[in-house]
């Protein structure tokens, strides 16, 4: 039986071995991996001020002695507008953020030291260590609000631009669209195609859905999904949960449980009530996690 992932390692290997079932199911693995990687420590840290700002801040610290000497895996700039919310008013506001890719698996948004706003405070606090004075913790300022989950750099490649992590922020735009989870893969599309294959879904014997009109979505990287329409379902097996996650490609997502005979499978289903523009056409329907269940494409098993 598959163990759940206890370290860094179990994680990438996960992350190499398996075929993910959406983009927001790989984001709960990468994350797992890059806070099990960034936030261990190998001893207490005296109780002082300065030390507890950078113990809150080991993941960060980590990441900018990676990036001062090994760089980015890639970094380009941006033409779209990007702005952030704080504390009720922008921070910044510029057409010259960059796109980081501080791991392969999606990007961040860097901002230039000379896009923030008149009402924005940076402070400079601390020299990273190990960074030949290339990178340092920060604080950002707005009225009352302040966040040090920030960092300012001045390498070769990141040279005045600043990292503010993503949940940080109030809000994220591009443009006048507010992003969600993380910034979006200018490379990553996803293609939502009507089909007239028949799909049925079973587990454990019992058959939950099936359908001769499904939607396959094809997202860049990932195998493809079936979307069901809510009346090709079987609805006296699912109940719904609580899980809640999101993509900054679909939304967010809900789910439900499958309870067969008593026995009950945890977030085989998602569905999205208020998909993203570029994910409309699947707005109520329901996918099934191919990886817990048996999918049959025109009498074809698919494989898990």
């Amino acid at each position: 039986m598959r163990k759940d992932p206890t370290s860094f390692t179990d994680v990438l290997l996960d992350i190499s071995s398996w075929q993910f079932p959406s983009s927001h199911l790989l984001l709960i693995y990468i994350n797992t991996a890059l806070n099990l990687q960034f936030r261990i420590r190998t001893k207490p840290l005296p109780r002082h001020p300065r030390y507890f700002h950078m113990a809150s801040n080991s993941d960060l610290i980590k990441l900018a002695q990676k990036l001062a000497s090994e760089g980015p895996h890639k970094a380009q700039e941006t033409p779209r507008r990007v702005r952030a919310l704080f504390n009720g008013q922008y921070a910044f506001d510029t057409t010259k953020a960059f796109h980081v890719w501080e791991h392969p698996y999606y990007p961040q948004l860097y901002i230039p030291t000379s896009s923030f706003l008149p009402s924005a405070t940076l402070t400079k606090t601390t020299p990273i260590d190990n960074t030949h004075n290339t990178a340092h913790l920060a604080t950002l300022t707005i009225g009352t609000k302040s966040t040090d989950r920030v960092v300012i750099f001045n390498t070769s490649t990141l040279k005045d631009l600043i990292k503010l992590d993503f949940p940080a922020m109030d809000q994220w735009f591009e443009e006048d669209v507010p992003i969600y989870q993380h910034p979006k893969d200018p490379y990553k599309r996803i293609d939502i195609l009507p089909s007239s294959r028949s799909v049925k879904i079973s587990l454990a014997g019992t058959v939950l859905a099936e359908t001769s009109h499904p939607l396959f979505l094809l997202e860049t990287m990932l195998r493809t999904r079936y979307y069901l329409p809510p009346t090709s379902v079987k609805w006296e097996y699912l109940r719904k949960s609580s899980t809640e996650t999101y993509c900054p490609y679909k939304g967010k997502a809900n789910y439900y449980d499958v309870v067969i005979g008593g026995k009950e499978w945890r977030d085989v289903v998602w569905y999205y009530v208020y998909p993203t523009a570029e994910s409309a056409a699947v707005a109520g329907c329901l996918c099934f996690y191919n990886e817990k269940v048996d999918v049959e494409v025109d009498g074809e098993k698919d494989a898990k």
